[in-house]
Formats: structure tokens, C-alpha cells, sequence
């Protein structure tokens, strides 16, 4: 049982609901159906257009924020793997061509950057795919023209990075999945694995068997400071950097890991103050107690986490997030075969940290942790 805060314990499951006046849990759990909302579309209108076409290149032209984030996360995930190149941009660059896919994404409809993007893509002759909200110019800019993948699942746009991975997973499993299979996670083994992170880490399930409630009870009075063991944990890592500060209202730091484990001696230092012996410190006499030290958290999907604990291991206090097969609670969708391709993985983490991040804010603050639809 975790302390008591000035709100609302962990594991009162009444006080939590009643705390989160915007249905901020839900929201965070709806990544599954996201992706199967995206998995829809795709199946309908997007894998006939675009089966077999082995294209040149697969360009993922994104906004700021999610969409930005689930591209460099597939870059970093899959670039060095899958038998077609993967390019990450901001504007569709000028050498595309008939032999490109293009897939364009933004949260905002208006971006009237990312429709020239569509614009230019298709005057260039590329095949190209757009998600985005349903209105704005940047849909406009794709009508009767390109594949339009329209956000069905009303949610804050923080909580939006599982519909760009599926959308950009989806295109790359239509345009060359059958050499590229083993390593992209089918739609709705990742919807249904997101499902089942959801169902365990739902509010009536304790702390000891609940991953994100533990994680936000170890993040609970500490500066938090998060990272990752290769390129696209890291981004996994930044993206619950975001969470905790929109959801939770909490600063914490985002660092390439050999950035952190470099910072390891100036973070102790300031940590534990010279001559500080907390069996000896007098309050009164000698003012506040140093608060409690700073603490890592290491996103990782590797398959031998004795060697990032060793790896962290100069860090004070720093622990690894991965995702662990556990036995599902009773009713949980999906498998516990295995814990899934890195992109499986890193997908559930970061709902776990967006689920985390709501039960911070719950147990912190106002109850106010995000609100429902699109902003």
C-alpha cells in the first residue's frame, strides 16, 4: 500500500475515479483503439493502392510533437532493418518522385505547412497518405487525391503517438510487408497488446500489479529524469517528458543516456551535500533536509536488462521501464507469449508513461489532467 497524498491514495480506486473529472484515464487507454481504428482505414482504402508497390523510399512527413515523434521512433526502430529506405522530414523534399510514398501527419488540421508538403507530393507524382484530424486545409490539400486516414478516436493530442505508429506501420506493411514481417508488429496484435497494458495498469488494479501506478508512485516526490537505452527508446523517453508535463505538471529531465551516466557525479553531488548525515541533520539547527535524490529512468527493450543494469550502474538511483510478461488480470485481451518487436515494446511503454503521468496528477494535483477530445 502506497503512503497516503494530499489528495488521493494509489489504490483508492473511488477517489481516483472521482478525481479524474476528465476522464484523463480513459483517454490514455484508448491507444488500442486507436490502432484499430487506423488499422480500419488502412485495410479499407490504403493496403489495395499500395500492396507490392515496392517503392523507392517510404518519406514520413510530420508536424511538431506525436507525429514528429512516431517517425523518429520508426526511423530509429526499423531504418537500419527493413528492405526500403525510411525518411523522416518535415517538408516533402524536392527529389520526390513516382517511385515514393509519401505519408504525411500533423495534429493540427490548419498546418498550412504540411499541405503544401501534400500539395508538392502530388504534383510530383508520389503515392501519398495523410493522417490528420477530419477538416483543415491539410486534408483539403489531399482530397480525392490521396489516402486520407481521418483521427476517429476523439482524444488530447498528448495521448495521439499510438495513431502514428500505426499509421506509418500500416503503410510500411502495405507497400513491402512480405519481406519485412517479422519486424513490423500486425495492427491488431499491437492494438490488442495495447489493450492488455491498459487493462493492467486500469484504476482497480493495485500498485504491486499495476505498472503505471508503480511507476507514478516511484516517480512520487523525486526529479525525475528519463532516457533510453538506444536511439528509439530515447524517443520514447521524450515523449514521457511531454506527458509528465502536460498531464502531471511535472518538470523532468530528457537526456541521451551517455548525457545522464556523464551527469551521474554532478547529480550525486548536488544530491547529497558536503557534510550532510541525515542520522545527525537537526532540522532546526541546520535548516531543511536535502529532498530526496534524483531518479533515472532507463526505457529499454532490450532482451538481457542485466546488462543496462549494469550499464546504469554508476547512477545513484536509476532503474530500468520495460515491459515484462506478467500474468494479465482476468478478462485482459491479447497474448502473454512474448513481449513483442521493439516497436510493440516501445508502443507500450509509452502508454504506460501516459497512464503514469495521469496517476501522478491524480495523487499530486487538482484531478485536471487533460481533457477529452482533440484540443
Amino acid at each position: 500500500m502506497t503512503a497516503l497524498s494530499p489528495v488521493v491514495d494509489l489504490d483508492d480506486v473511488d477517489s481516483l475515479e472521482a478525481a479524474d473529472t476528465t476522464g484523463a484515464l480513459r483517454s490514455a487507454a484508448s491507444a488500442g483503439a486507436q490502432v484499430r481504428a487506423i488499422a480500419g482505414d488502412i485495410a479499407e482504402s490504403t493496403a489495395g493502392r499500395l500492396a507490392d508497390l515496392r517503392p523507392r523510399s517510404v518519406v514520413l512527413v510530420s508536424g511538431s510533437g506525436r507525429p514528429a515523434r512516431a517517425a523518429a521512433l520508426l526511423s530509429a526502430a526499423l531504418a537500419d532493418r527493413v528492405s526500403l529506405p525510411i525518411v523522416p522530414a518535415t517538408a516533402t523534399p524536392s527529389w520526390i518522385g513516382p517511385l515514393d510514398v509519401v505519408l504525411v501527419a500533423g495534429d493540427d488540421a490548419g498546418d498550412l505547412s504540411l499541405a503544401e508538403s501534400v500539395d508538392r507530393a502530388l504534383r510530383h507524382g508520389a503515392e501519398v497518405v495523410v493522417a490528420a484530424p477530419a477538416d483543415g486545409p491539410l486534408r483539403v490539400a489531399g482530397s480525392g487525391r490521396a489516402v486520407l486516414l481521418p483521427a476517429r478516436v476523439p482524444v488530447p493530442d498528448h495521448n495521439t503517438l499510438s495513431r502514428y505508429l500505426a499509421a506509418g506501420l500500416g503503410v510500411l506493411a502495405a507497400v513491402d510487408g512480405g519481406r519485412n514481417r517479422a519486424l513490423l508488429p500486425d495492427l491488431g496484435r499491437l492494438a490488442d497488446a495495447l489493450d492488455a497494458e491498459a487493462m493492467r495498469d486500469r484504476p482497480g488494479n493495485e500498485v504491486f500489479h499495476n505498472p503505471a501506478k508503480s511507476l507514478a508512485a516511484r516517480m512520487q516526490n523525486r526529479r525525475v529524469m528519463l532516457s533510453g537505452d538506444d536511439a528509439a527508446a530515447a524517443v520514447v523517453a521524450r515523449h514521457g517528458v511531454e506527458v509528465l508535463a502536460r498531464c502531471a505538471g511535472r518538470v523532468a529531465a530528457g537526456l541521451d543516456l551517455v548525457d545522464a551516466l556523464a551527469a551521474a557525479d554532478v547529480v550525486t553531488a548536488a544530491d547529497r551535500p558536503p557534510g550532510f548525515d541525515p542520522l545527525f541533520h537537526d532540522e532546526e539547527l541546520d535548516g531543511p533536509a536535502p529532498g530526496q535524490p534524483a531518479r533515472l529512468f532507463v526505457m529499454s527493450t532490450s532482451d538481457d536488462p542485466l546488462s543496462v543494469r549494469r550499464r546504469i550502474a554508476r547512477f545513484d538511483d536509476a532503474e530500468v521501464v520495460s515491459v515484462v510478461v506478467e500474468e494479465s488480470p482476468p478478462g485482459a485481451p491479447g497474448d502473454a507469449s512474448g513481449p513483442g518487436t521493439p516497436v510493440e515494446q516501445l508502443a507500450t511503454l509509452s502508454v504506460r508513461l501516459e497512464l503514469a503521468a495521469v496517476y501522478l496528477r491524480l495523487v499530486e494535483g487538482s484531478g485536471q489532467a487533460g481533457g477529452k477530445g482533440e484540443p
